[in-house]
């Protein structure tokens, strides 16, 4: 297994309809994309400060899988149209499971 998190901040100025686009957008990659095994979409519960604003979580059989996922137009279309809209920062990191 191999494993993709990232973490996303907002811009000051994204309205609670932009936020959820977002997630909406997300959650239709698992249907589009076999190659996600499991798809973890998650706001920040605001308990702490200076968290991101939305993290994700995704699982692939490989890395190949992974790159199928990154490159994909339905998942570049979401991060096109939704995401990068209201991006403030990004972090990611992906890495093998066991």
């Amino acid at each position: 297994m191999f494993r993709h998190i990232v973490l996303l901040r907002w811009v000051d100025e994204a309205t609670e309809d932009q936020k959820a686009a977002v997630v909406a957008g997300l959650e239709t990659l698992p249907a589009n994309i076999p190659e996600i095994k499991n798809y973890v979409i998650g706001t920040d519960a605001k308990i702490n400060e200076g968290n991101s604003d939305l993290g994700i979580v995704a699982d692939f059989d490989s890395a190949d899988d992974y790159v199928v996922y990154r490159d994909h137009p339905v998942h570049l279309k979401v991060v096109a149209d939704f995401i990068k809209p209201i991006l403030a920062g990004r972090a990611a990191v992906q890495f093998p499971l066991g």
